[in-house]
């Protein structure tokens, strides 16, 4: 869980960034997206929609769906792709990157000014536009490679 402070920060730019898009910040899209924003974990839809239940039991998976896609398309939340794994939420809207754990699938935010700038050699394809790159580091959290070191000592 995140600390009191940054939660109420993202809390924040995300009623400034709802009045700014024209957007209606409705109870049901503060509950989902507080629900993102206390979260460290980068959840799946489903872990959302369990999580906000909690608050709002008559809510509806559909309903979260649509929140959560709505929120994306408006630049609210971003998703991050693990291959071949559920799409995960991220609320973390600064630009910054992803540490995977190929073992439990754990997603941690990496801050982008400690990853070197991505630079595309190859000619890209006529007319293809970059919006954005981000850098996915496949590798081991500290629990999974313990365990990983503990398992080989046996």
């Amino acid at each position: 869980m995140r600390d009191a402070a940054e939660i109420q920060h993202r809390m924040t730019l995300f009623q400034q960034r709802c009045a700014e898009l024209g957007l209606a910040n409705t109870h049901q899209r503060q509950v989902i997206f507080r629900t993102l924003a206390e979260s460290t974990s980068h959840p799946t839809p489903e872990e959302v929609y369990r999580r906000v239940r909690k608050k709002i039991p008559s809510i509806s998976l559909g309903t979260v769906y649509r929140n959560i896609k709505i929120l994306v398309q408006k630049g609210l939340l971003k998703e991050v792709a693990v291959h071949h794994e559920p799409l995960r939420l991220d609320p973390n809207l600064s630009d910054h990157h992803h540490l995977v754990c190929r073992r439990c699938k754990s997603v941690a935010d990496i801050a982008s000014e400690d990853v070197e700038p991505v630079r595309l050699k190859a000619a890209l394809p006529a007319g293809f536009q970059v919006e954005r790159c981000e850098v996915v580091a496949m590798g081991l959290c500290a629990a999974c490679a313990m365990k990983l070191k503990q398992n080989r000592s046996h």
